[in-house]
């Protein structure tokens, strides 16, 4: 069976932390025992593992090149896994796949947290006939090591017996049939994995539950919520307000507020709420300095930063509480809001030096989907990124705030200080070239005015561009419109509004005589 993950990738560390991956050099059953067990029971809700056999450890890292294990050896292996794994309570099979990888076999193990934790297995695994059997022992993950559970720790494992994350539940409420073929074989084109090839021939049920996505009885198998999450076309119809709303909101009352609602399975709404704000919502200000060739610039938001937030809402938000993520735009802030907030483990103190280290994932399953598409971090980098990325822009630290009862998340990005309207004049500001800077629909009507007296006609994109936009957005589209309307631009071929020619010009309204009439006209002409 193949494991839905790149293996290049995954020994190379590149999308699953080393926390979460352990080298054996070879085939020892005790050792391996306990990390199966360790991984099964998922202490820290970090998703499970995956056990590489065949790969030497140095410093936490694969030693290069490969050991390998002997092929003839690889089907003894797997029997006797199979058979060790009896011994483990409650019985917990990992899913094994040999691969070749730069011409050495290993055999790697993938360990999901499993449904009927806690699990403990020998401390001894004896392999002679009849000898005494060994006493059994919990074992869990702490870092990258694995330990056996003390009495505290063992208490706290029980109880997480009835905590199984949201994500990795079954849902009795859908269908297999509910989550797209076509979806599931993007997904595995995407991340690489040897499951696609076969994904494209193969039953819906076949594939997802290679994949980890379905459980149940055998007479009635259901998907697991996080399948629906990612391989359904509106996963809000099963968890309400699953979706990304980016609300613009120029003015305090209101006036101008547009809003923007992505749904879809989480990856696609992400990237697609990414575009938009990187198209219309990110800005950038370029400015001459007098004494350097070089132009500054710097943006609104930098994209980066921004990105991470996003991501890491959907990562750790409840999609139980039926409430949106919302981003909130306002000319001197970005919002993003997520619920509910983090977990207790992160004090007040650490929201106030932005160090925000959790030891424990709400959503295990969204994380490994997410971290497979490359979409977060998950090593506990994202809020130093978020720091990172705001000072390298010369902006304000970002803001993170919550409640007592941590009922909320919301991070806050002070938009930079050049796109802020400047009230003292006091202080000579370099010249700007251009800005992309938010302006209010007043403003843009201005700028438009000066744009066309100036240069005497321009087309929309000419227009948008002249203004220090990328493209027509929205709001400038809206202005030139009521410009038109009220007669103070007009357009040169106004029969012909597509025309490639077609271009906007400031008017002039003239009186005339019309001599050989003897009546008085009002005569429209453009200032061309």
């Amino acid at each position: 069976m193949a494991i839905p993950i790149n293996m290049e990738e995954l020994l190379h560390q590149r999308v699953i932390e080393s926390a979460r991956i352990e080298y054996k050099t070879d085939w020892n059953p005790a050792p391996i025992l306990h990390s199966i067990t360790a991984f099964a029971n998922d202490f820290d809700n970090l998703g499970g593992g995956y056990i590489m056999l065949g790969v030497e450890e140095r410093n936490g890292y694969p030693r290069f090149p490969l050991k390998g294990l002997d092929e003839d050896a690889l089907d003894f292996i797997q029997k006797d896994l199979l058979n060790k794994c009896n011994l483990i309570e409650p019985r917990y099979i990992p899913v094994m796949e040999p691969v070749l990888i730069d011409g050495r076999h290993i055999l790697v193990l993938w360990v999901p947290g499993g449904d009927d934790r806690p699990y403990k297995c020998p401390v001894n695994v004896y392999t002679e006939k009849g000898a005494k059997r060994s006493e059994k022992a919990y074992y869990i993950r702490k870092g990258s090591a694995t330990i056996r559970a003390n009495a505290l720790e063992e208490r706290e494992l029980i109880g997480l017996a009835r905590n199984i994350p949201f994500d990795d539940r079954i849902n009795n409420h859908a269908k297999i049939a509910d989550m797209r073929s076509s979806l599931l074989s993007e997904y595995l084109h995407n991340v690489g994995s040897g499951l696609y090839e076969g994904s494209l021939s193969r039953t819906v049920e076949d594939v997802a539950t290679d994949m980890r996505l379905v459980g149940g009885p055998s007479e009635m198998r259901r998907p697991i919520n996080v399948g629906l999450m990612f391989f359904n076309e509106r996963p809000d119809h099963f968890f309400p307000y699953s979706r990304i709303e980016v609300v613009d909101k120029p003015d305090p009352t209101g006036i101008g507020m547009k809003e923007r609602v992505f749904t879809g399975p989480l990856d696609r709404q992400l990237r697609d709420a990414l575009s938009y704000i990187g198209n219309y919502v990110i800005a950038e200000y370029v400015t001459k300095l007098p004494d350097r060739a070089e132009a500054v610039r710097v943006f609104n938001w930098p994209y980066r930063a921004v990105e991470e937030a996003l991501s890491n809402a959907i990562y750790h938000r409840s999609y139980q509480i039926h409430e949106p993520i919302t981003v909130t735009v306002t000319p001197d802030r970005m919002e993003i809001l997520s619920l509910p907030g983090p977990d207790r483990s992160i004090t007040d103190d650490d929201l106030e030096k932005r160090v925000l280290v959790s030891s424990r994932y709400r959503n295990r399953r969204i994380g490994d989907f997410l971290k497979e598409l490359k979409m977060v971090e998950g090593r506990n980098t994202g809020i130093p990124l978020i720091v990172k990325e705001m000072k390298q822009n010369g902006s304000e630290p970002p803001i993170f705030k919550t409640d007592e009862d941590r009922s909320y998340f919301r991070v806050i990005f002070p938009i930079h200080r050049a796109f802020l309207r400047q009230s003292n004049h006091d202080v000579e500001e370099p010249k700007a070239e251009k800005s992309s800077k938010r302006r209010n629909r007043e403003e843009l009507r201005m700028l438009v005015l000066e744009a066309l007296e100036k240069t005497g006609g321009l087309s929309t994109s000419e227009l948008a561009r002249e203004l220090g936009y990328k493209s027509l957005h929205d709001t400038l589209r809206a202005v030139v419109k009521e410009l038109v309307a009220s007669k103070e631009v007009a357009y040169l071929h106004p029969d012909k509004p597509n025309s490639r020619n077609q271009k906007i010009f400031i008017t002039k309204e003239l009186s005339v005589s019309d001599h050989s009439h003897g009546t008085d006209e009002r005569v429209l002409f453009t200032s061309c």
